[in-house]
C-alpha cells in the first residue's frame, strides 16, 4: 500500500463524520459541552423594575430641588418586595436587585443622601426619572432566542442558560474513546519488577489527555500482550462498551509481532488506509467497523502523540460538534534545515518572540522515541514533502502545541 499524503488521510478520516446524538444533562454537567438545540428564555430577566444601585426609591419630582427631606416609610432588600407604594415626599430604602415599589420612578443613590435617626432622609443631589432602574426584560424576555445550536457552553453561555431558568440542557453526546495499548514489552508506571527488556507504557496517558481536552470520554482498556486472542477480546470490550472511536497503541506496523491490522480486520474492521507519508507516524492505520472508527497509532511515543494531534483531535472535535482550528502559524527559522524527502516532517521546535517576530528553533535530535524533546517543544515545524533546503531566516509553517 502506497504512502498516503497527510491531507488526503485527514480528509478520508473525517469524511461522513457527523456530531453524535443529543443527551440531556444538568447545568452542573454542561460546562464545556456543545448545545444540540437552540436555547430560548423560559422567563423574563429582570422580571420586574429592579434597582441597579443601593439607595432610596423615590419620586423624581420630589428631588427636583435639593436639599430636601423625605419621610422613610420602609425597606426593600433583594428578594423582599416592599408591600406598599411611594407617595409624595416619601422614600423606601432599597438595595441592588430589589423590585422598585409602585409610585417610585427613580433611585437616589446612597452616596447622595443623608439618613437621620428621626426616620427621614435628606436628598443632596437631584436625580432624573428612570435613573438606576433596570426595566423588565432589559436582558431578555420569555421566548427570546439566547443560544444557538452548536454553541460551546463556556462560563457566560452557561450562566445565561441558568438565568433563563434552564435546569437542564440538551447537548451533543461526548464521544467515547477506547484506548488499547499493545506490546509484551510494556509495563504500567510504578511497576517494581520491570525486566531489562521492558519499558514503561507512556503513550496512553498523553493520548487520553488529548481526547479529554477535546471533550471526549475515555475508556482505558489497559495493556494487552502481543496475542491475537487477547487483542480481539480487548477490541470486543471496546465495541460492547459503545466506543465511538477505538485507538490502539503499537502493533500497527509490519513486524512479525505487529498484529493489530490482521486481528482487527478478522474481527470485522474494514481497513481504509495504512501508512502515511509523514514523519514521525508513518505506520498510522485507519479503519471502520460500522459507525465505529478505529485509529491504529504507532508505538513510538512521539509518533503516537503527533498523530493524535493531527488525526485524533480533529476527529473527536467533529464528533463532539466542535470546530477544529489547526493552529498553523508562520515563523522564521533560527537554524538552517536540510532538504526533505517524500514524507511530510513534523519537527519539534521552540517558538520564541524576537522583535515581534516568531522564531522557530528546531531540536537537533528528532528521534520518535524521545518524549523529553516533545515535552519541551511548544510547536512543530511543518516541512512539506520534497521541501528544498531552508536557510536561516526563511519563513516556515508551524503547528502550535501550546
Amino acid at each position: 500500500m502506497a504512502l498516503l499524503p497527510v491531507e488526503e488521510a485527514l480528509s478520508r478520516l473525517l469524511s461522513d463524520v457527523t456530531p453524535g446524538s443529543a443527551e440531556s444533562v444538568t447545568l452542573a454537567q454542561a460546562a464545556g459541552r456543545v448545545l444540540a438545540f437552540p436555547v430560548a428564555a423560559l422567563r423574563t430577566q429582570p422580571p420586574f423594575p429592579a434597582s441597579a444601585m443601593d439607595g432610596y426609591a423615590v419620586r423624581a419630582a420630589d428631588v427636583a430641588t435639593v436639599p430636601v427631606m423625605l419621610r422613610l416609610i420602609g425597606e426593600a432588600p433583594a428578594g423582599h418586595q416592599f408591600d406598599g407604594s411611594v407617595g409624595p415626599g416619601e422614600a423606601v430604602r432599597i438595595f441592588t436587585g430589589a423590585p422598585v415599589p409602585p409610585g417610585a420612578d427613580t433611585i437616589l443613590i446612597q452616596e447622595n443622601a443623608r439618613r437621620f435617626d428621626s426616620g427621614t432622609v435628606e436628598a443632596v443631589e437631584t436625580v432624573a426619572a428612570g435613573r438606576h432602574i433596570r426595566k423588565p426584560g432589559l436582558d431578555f424576555e420569555t421566548g427570546d432566542p439566547l443560544l444557538d445550536a452548536g454553541r460551546k457552553l463556556d462560563p457566560a453561555a452557561l450562566s445565561l442558560a441558568a438565568a433563563a431558568n434552564h435546569a437542564q440542557l440538551d447537548v451533543i453526546k461526548a464521544p467515547l474513546v477506547a484506548i488499547i495499548a499493545t506490546g509484551d514489552e510494556l509495563q504500567p508506571p510504578g511497576s517494581q519488577n520491570v525486566r531489562p527488556d521492558q519499558i514503561i507504557a507512556s503513550n496512553g496517558f498523553g493520548v487520553a489527555a488529548i481526547a479529554m481536552d477535546c471533550g471526549a470520554r475515555v475508556l482505558d482498556l489497559g495493556i494487552v500482550q502481543d496475542d491475537a486472542e487477547k487483542i480481539a477480546a480487548a477490541y470486543h470490550r471496546a465495541l460492547t462498551a459503545g466506543a465511538d472511536v477505538v485507538v490502539t497503541l503499537g502493533g500497527a506496523s509490519v513486524g512479525d509481532h505487529d498484529l493489530i491490522h490482521d486481528v482487527l480486520t478478522s474481527q470485522g474492521m474494514t481497513l481504509d488506509f495504512w501508512k502515511i507519508a509523514m514523519r514521525p507516524g508513518k505506520p498510522l492505520m485507519f479503519g471502520r467497523h460500522g459507525t465505529v472508527r478505529i485509529i491504529g497509532l504507532p508505538g513510538n511515543p512521539v509518533a503516537s502523540l503527533v498523530c493524535s494531534h493531527l488525526f485524533l483531535k480533529p476527529l473527536l472535535l467533529k464528533l463532539g460538534g466542535l470546530p477544529h482550528e489547526p493552529g498553523l502559524q508562520s515563523a522564521v527559522l533560527a537554524t538552517p534545515m536540510a532538504a526533505n524527502d517524500q514524507r511530510q516532517d513534523y519537527v519539534r521546535a521552540i517558538i520564541s518572540e524576537q522583535d515581534g517576530t516568531k522564531v522557530a528553533t528546531p531540536f537537533a535530535l528528532q528521534d520518535s522515541s524521545m518524549l523529553k524533546t516533545l515535552a519541551a517543544a511548544n510547536a512543530l515545524i511543518v516541512r512539506p514533502p520534497h521541501a528544498p533546503a531552508a536557510p536561516v531566516g526563511e519563513t516556515c509553517p508551524v503547528l502550535m502545541l501550546r
